[in-house]
């Protein structure tokens, strides 16, 4: 009977770890209702599972179920950093999207997770550059500041010296020291010449700063290291829309954006391409 009781358990225990594998690629796919409808089925969900379905409520615009989701994650796994940053990135959202009533409380619940996610492991990079963009954005009563991310940044140096140079370049801007931020930017894409995002966010930056011929310049060197790239497409079409330039050329790449059958989750979502393109329909 006991081995019969036994059998059953790691029967049940294999499903479930194939149930989550599956969900997972669903996610990969970026078919996060499917990978919810299946991690619903799951009987006792594991700390994984709960993740997963914050993961799936959260690209999904339902912040109120991420949160939750997460929490439970981290309840059973109190010491994981993953989890206690992505409770933190879900009260970050809801603090962007929620009334000016409770968007102080969230805003502050999404830093204490941002900084006990980097306490509990300092190499998790995402936690850290989250917890720099809120030092940067955030005001002071809030618990932000250019000195704490300036900090920040030097540490971010250190685990990635790309990604510290990028960091100090957003901190540049905000000081106004333009000059100092390309600066940094290019330093960036110097330290890391395979990375297109690199060259984006040059791109980008110069856009922002009224370069649009060396901006162009840029943006071909990204569609040349990375033909036909959805991120490509999509980084170049929000900028041609938020200087008010090239908008047939923006609806164009932003239907490629739509029509690409190789997202993930790292890529923004196809429903903000097509609030863009609704945009631009209606300009």
């Amino acid at each position: 009977m006991r081995g019969s009781v036994a059998f059953l358990l790691a029967l049940s225990c294999l499903y479930g770890q194939e149930q989550l594998k599956r969900a997972e690629e669903l996610y990969q796919h970026t078919d996060y209702k499917a990978s919810l409808a299946l991690l619903r089925e799951a009987s006792r969900p594991t700390a994984a599972a709960y993740c997963l379905m914050g993961q799936d409520f959260f690209m999904l615009g339902d912040y109120k179920k991420a949160t939750d989701a997460f929490e439970k994650a981290l309840a059973l796994e109190p010491s994981n950093s993953v989890y206690a940053h992505w409770v933190g990135r879900s009260f970050g959202r809801r603090a962007e999207t929620s009334s000016p009533f409770t968007a102080p409380a969230n805003a502050s619940k999404a830093r204490q997770y941002f900084e006990r996610a980097v306490a509990l492991d300092p190499s998790n990079e995402e936690a850290m550059n989250d917890l720099f963009d809120f030092y940067l954005e955030a005001p002071g009563f809030l618990g932000g500041g250019y000195d704490r991310a300036e900090q920040l940044a030097k540490r971010i140096a250190q685990q990635n010296e790309a990604e510290g140079h990028f960091a100090l370049a957003q901190l540049a801007d905000k000081r106004k020291q333009f000059d100092t931020a390309e600066e940094q930017l290019r330093r960036a894409m110097e330290m890391a010449p395979k990375q297109v995002g690199r060259v984006l966010d040059l791109a980008k930056y110069l856009a922002k700063r009224g370069r649009f011929e060396e901006s162009e310049a840029v943006f071909d060197k990204a569609e040349s290291m990375e033909p036909n790239a959805p991120k490509v497409y999509f980084a170049r079409a929000h900028t041609y829309i938020e200087h008010k330039r090239h908008l047939d050329k923006a609806k164009e790449l932003l239907m490629k954006y739509v029509r690409s059958n190789n997202l993930t989750p790292d890529d923004p979502p196809r429903e903000e391409a097509e609030r863009l393109l609704k945009q631009i329909s209606g300009a």
